[in-house]
């Protein structure tokens, strides 16, 4: 009798265990997040490659689904920027490139924006790892760039990070609400 009840409370514990970890992962369901995991890549002619991991945030706030005024709202103007949300955007190169003059060397980084009404600043930190808040500092950043403002066509619901490939150079984009802020990479020779 008494092995029974052993056996009997370990597959209780065993079920409570098992339940618990399958709602923890449920939880960590990243693609279930209000601002859902996405990526863009970008290849050179040779098959080097720039690698980019994000969250996508939404303009409308995904509680009351109501419109946010975005930049200069939601992202305050003149204010360093997560540049997404949730973890920190990534950015990884498998080759060396060169940015508004600047050299990048191949490695993984971490992106940061300043958005402005009419101008934006890219910032590409070497610390990497963490949440997406706060900004490390300064004294962790690679190279800071001027970016390029443009106004969309049509309005974006989902803050998405894309690249053109032209020309043997990647541009980065970075589209959302009425706002395109672009930069171009190119890799070194």
């Amino acid at each position: 009798m008494q092995k029974r009840n052993i056996l009997f409370t370990l597959i209780i514990v065993s079920t409570i265990i098992l339940t618990l970890t399958t709602i923890g992962l449920a939880q960590d369901d990243k693609s279930k997040r209000p601002s859902p995991p996405a990526q863009a890549q970008c290849q050179f002619p040779d098959g080097k490659t720039i690698k980019t991991d994000y969250s996508s945030p939404r303009t409308h706030d995904p509680k009351t689904h109501q419109p946010r005024k975005v930049f200069g709202g939601v992202v305050p103007y003149g204010q360093v920027w997560r540049t997404g949300a949730n973890e920190a955007t990534t950015f990884v190169t498998d080759t060396n490139l060169t940015v508004g003059g600047k050299d990048v060397p191949a490695g993984s980084y971490t992106l940061f924006t300043v958005p402005d009404q009419d101008k934006w600043v890219l910032v590409i930190s070497k610390k990497t790892g963490e949440w997406g808040t706060p900004y490390p500092g300064e004294g962790d950043d690679l190279a800071r760039v001027d970016m390029i403002v443009a106004q969309v066509p049509s309005p974006v619901e989902n803050f998405t990070i894309s690249y053109d490939q032209t020309g043997g150079n990647c541009t980065m984009n970075l589209d959302w609400e009425k706002t395109r802020a672009s930069v171009e990479f190119a890799e070194k020779k």
